[in-house]
């Protein structure tokens, strides 16, 4: 019975690999041979190792906790929170940006936990939206289309500062008691942590092409010397990504056609989100288009609204129906998905209401 179980959670929590290694498998029997790889897209997944360990290094450290459990001191706890999602999910990612805050929320003395952590999701998805490290598809269109790093903020802009605003007015209306229910001890930061910082900036400095991609070398090298117990991060998202670009790699030999519009771009990329996750449709996408401003916000936009539009949304979701407090959790998805598609549709607005101002 055990085993079952753990066979099922198995495939639960990692639908998005074995997906991804089905696609590829079938469709390079389809066509007779295995996929090409280009030098852009393993520098991506070089891009992500790194800066996914430096990350678990910081984690580690203390460094991220110790700024984490500031956060619950003093008043507007919901404003904060939403706050520090938004604005870490723009350096560590938005999968890490969660998985540090939310632990911290679900433990904090608040009323309406549901309504926040929904909130820090749709944080998350909206604060990566705004760099080209913020999260997987951004990095791949960043990379993929050779984009200045101003070309790319200003293109994205006006989706992440609207949803900052409404995003910060929905928290304000979060309720919250000032008394903490637990007093936790302050956390030590290990020396560590300004390694770790310093490798960081550099990941960072690397994908924006100011120093050679080359430079990311030094990050597994100093784990392997110094601290093993970081390079224990989600390879399981990394082999995902490396399977759906083969998968990209064979559809484009099976459909050599090519998106020209950039509205059709935006939707289909925004609609197929909702089933595929915005991860693969950003590597499908950009081999049948040259509009990639549509593309990133098509892909930012679909991370809003289902579970499966974003890694992201299924990191809050688990986190908040595995917690041992929680008893409501048909209730929580509808409201997941309700507040979700409500976010979705409104992006969907923007951007056409962005274009036409243009």
């Amino acid at each position: 019975m055990q085993g079952k179980s753990t066979l099922a959670d198995f495939l639960i929590k990692e639908w998005l690999l074995l997906a991804s290694a089905a696609g590829f498998l079938l469709t390079s029997l389809y066509v007779a041979h295995l996929p090409s790889y280009s030098l852009d897209e393993i520098e991506v997944l070089a891009i992500l190792f790194t800066l996914f360990v430096a990350v678990k290094g910081l984690e580690r450290c203390g460094f991220i906790e110790n700024i984490s459990n500031r956060l619950e001191k003093g008043k507007w706890i919901p404003l904060k929170l939403v706050l520090a999602t938004f604005f870490l999910s723009m350096l560590i990612t938005n999968d890490a940006a969660l998985i540090v805050i939310i632990p911290l929320t679900l433990a904090l003395n608040v009323e309406r936990k549901d309504i926040l952590i929904i909130l820090e999701a749709l944080a998350a998805n909206a604060g990566s939206a705004l760099t080209p490290f913020g999260n997987p598809q951004n990095l791949y269109i960043y990379w993929f289309y050779r984009l200045k790093p101003l070309t790319f903020i200003t293109e994205i802009a006006p989706y992440s500062l609207v949803f900052l605003i409404l995003l910060s007015i929905a928290s304000l209306l979060v309720k919250n008691e000032n008394n903490i229910s637990s007093q936790k001890t302050t956390v030590k930061i290990n020396k560590k942590s300004a390694v770790y910082v310093i490798l960081i900036i550099l990941v960072l400095l690397a994908v924006l092409r100011l120093l050679p991609v080359t430079v990311i070398a030094v990050v597994p090298l100093y784990v392997l010397l110094f601290d093993r117990k970081s390079l224990q991060v989600d390879y399981a998202l990394l082999f995902s990504l490396f399977f759906f670009f083969g998968l990209a790699d064979n559809m484009k030999a099976l459909l050599a056609v090519e998106v020209s519009h950039s509205e059709h771009v935006f939707i289909f990329s925004a609609l197929a989100s909702q089933f595929l996750s915005n991860v693969p449709v950003a590597l499908l996408f950009a081999n049948f288009t040259t509009k990639w401003q549509a593309l990133l916000w098509g892909t930012n936009a679909g991370g809003f609204g289902s579970l499966f539009g974003s890694i992201a949304n299924l990191i809050a979701y688990k986190l908040y129906v595995n917690h041992k407090n929680i008893n409501n959790s048909a209730v929580f998805t509808i409201k997941f998905l309700a507040l979700g598609y409500i976010s979705f549709f409104i992006s969907i607005g923007l951007y056409f209401l962005v274009k036409n101002i243009i």
